[in-house]
């Protein structure tokens, strides 16, 4: 089981575009930040490998290149906005290279707006050419309602994203009893998943305990109408107490090696490309 940080930066990216300020000029590789997404890795009960995105960034090809991906076996959606969905063009050559449709989850919303974005895949028979558009079976997700995928179980947990609902996303091995204490050891699961949040509601709280890994939104310092600031993030971590919390969905305020010197232990920022249970 390996968890992947595909991108880690906000939707405008790190170096951010005509911007030279000391972090999108930074020679350290870990301020250079694509949109924030991940995806798991692992080997079903039959042996067969498998890729779960969550979320399909605008930079999911380059992604997908840089961390060697060769399939995708689902995608998981936290919500519906374009720094989290507009790779979604780009999950037809998995379709070609696997020659399968590949299953995407989300909720109603987030539904709603991909079929309404991406017409052409989802009602391709009204395409005025027969083009090589994505393969995909969607379905519809209920929050706090959990659902497997190859063996895997995830709990949404609702979250709020300024004024918007959003989910987030607690996952676990279904079946734990299954896995050698080796492989429980290594594993970076149970993981919440939570980008793209500025508060949790009381109702969310009971799915980031027991957790081996956090990954929460921590945007800057200054205050954000719909992210949470770096110490509202560090506030949340330490509430949870999860083994390791990591932080993405970073602006260019913050530098990653002069950052991660002021966090407590056992908080991180990610980077692209930090891989966890090697």
């Amino acid at each position: 089981m390996r968890f992947s940080f595909l991108g880690t930066g906000t939707s405008a990216g790190v170096p951010a575009i005509g911007c030279e300020c000391a972090v999108c000029t930074s020679p350290d590789p870990r301020d250079r930040r694509l949109r924030t997404g991940a995806c798991l890795r692992f080997t079903d009960a039959a042996g067969v490998d498998r890729v779960i995105l969550l979320d399909a960034t605008p930079d999911l090809r380059a992604q997908a290149l840089t961390a060697g991906l060769k399939r995708c076996d689902a995608v998981v959606f936290t919500h519906n906005h374009v720094d989290h969905t507009f790779g979604v063009d780009e999950l037809r050559r998995f379709n070609a290279v696997q020659r399968a449709p590949i299953d995407v989850f989300a909720d109603d919303h987030t539904l709603t707006h991909l079929r309404r974005v991406y017409t052409h895949i989802f009602e391709a028979h009204r395409n005025v050419n027969d083009s090589f558009v994505a393969t995909l079976i969607a379905h519809r997700i209920d929050h706090q309602s959990p659902f497997e995928i190859h063996g895997l179980r995830f709990t949404p947990i609702p979250l709020l994203h300024g004024k918007l609902p959003v989910l987030g996303f607690r996952i676990e091995d279904a079946r734990p009893e299954s896995a050698s204490a080796d492989q429980r050891t290594r594993s970076p699961l149970p993981l919440a998943y939570c980008t793209d949040v500025s508060a949790i509601p009381p109702e969310s709280w009971r799915h980031l305990r027991g957790l081996r890994t956090l990954v929460l939104d921590a945007l800057r310092h200054r205050h954000h109408p719909t992210h949470l600031t770096l110490q509202q993030a560090v506030n949340i971590a330490e509430n949870a107490a999860a083994d390791a919390t990591y932080f993405v969905h970073m602006a260019h305020d913050l530098a990653h090696e002069q950052t991660e010197a002021d966090l407590p232990p056992n908080i991180r920022l990610a980077f692209d490309g930090l891989t966890l249970g090697e």
